[in-house]
């Protein structure tokens, strides 16, 4: 049997990440996700089949399907490894830190996170309108992936209202992900500067963030058709 990194009976290698299962689980999401990204930057999202992805991660056939099914599995390993190098950094809560200023550092740190795969990623943003049902399947990882960054940030995403919190980061997710694709600074000052812009934004129309009293009507969010945009 042919055991060559391009066949696509290929038996998954053993790796060095450790012996439990999330452990595992969380190195095979990146080996996935650089491959994927990679992929999508040299010939296009549209032309990177599932079998493709699967060789050039290393994995067999059998094993890629297990857990990455369809293209929308694909998109939330991007996403999961993304949210697991925020949620790596398990540093404690600083009480004087607003939090808005807390989910800003969270948010750039997954922007940090994403860098790597900013080529493939920009790529995927355009084809991606192309396969509304590949953006609707990974909406529901999009969902939990802000609900957790919400919580890294000590935003309580889990009680009455933590919806509409989610639905809000993914909005401005949605906006500064455009601006984070073309930010050609070395230290995504252009982004940052957006990131800031729209956590402010929101604070004025949700106010949860600094946890206001709740007014007699609250604001409806404002409209804007990049809040529907497919984004990572």
């Amino acid at each position: 049997m042919d055991d060559t990194a391009d066949s696509p009976f290929r038996t998954e290698p053993h790796t060095d990440s450790g012996s439990e299962p999330g452990a595992k689980a969380a190195e095979r999401d990146r080996r996935v996700a650089d491959a994927a990204m990679r992929l999508a930057a040299e010939q296009g999202w549209s032309r990177t089949g599932l079998l493709d992805i699967a060789r050039a991660a290393g994995l067999s056939a059998a094993a890629f399907y297990h857990r990455y099914p369809d293209r929308a599995d694909v998109l939330a390993a991007v996403s999961r490894t993304a949210d697991m190098a925020v949620l790596a950094d398990d540093q404690p809560l600083d009480p004087e830190e607003s939090a808005r200023d807390r989910l800003f550092d969270v948010m750039m740190r997954r922007y940090d996170a994403l860098q790597p795969y900013r080529e493939g990623l920009r790529v995927v943003m355009r084809d991606l309108r192309g396969e509304p049902l590949t953006a609707l399947a990974f909406s529901r990882q999009f969902g939990r992936s802000m609900a957790w960054m919400l919580r890294a940030a000590g935003v309580e995403a889990d009680r009455l209202g933590g919806a509409v919190l989610t639905a809000g980061l993914g909005a401005v997710q949605a906006r500064v992900m455009r601006v984070f694709l073309d930010d050609d600074t070395t230290d995504l000052s252009r982004t940052m500067a957006a990131l800031d812009a729209e956590l402010r934004r929101a604070e004025r129309w949700a106010g949860t963030l600094r946890r206001r009293p709740r007014r007699s009507r609250t604001p409806e969010p404002p409209q804007d058709p990049a809040a529907i945009d497919p984004a990572i």
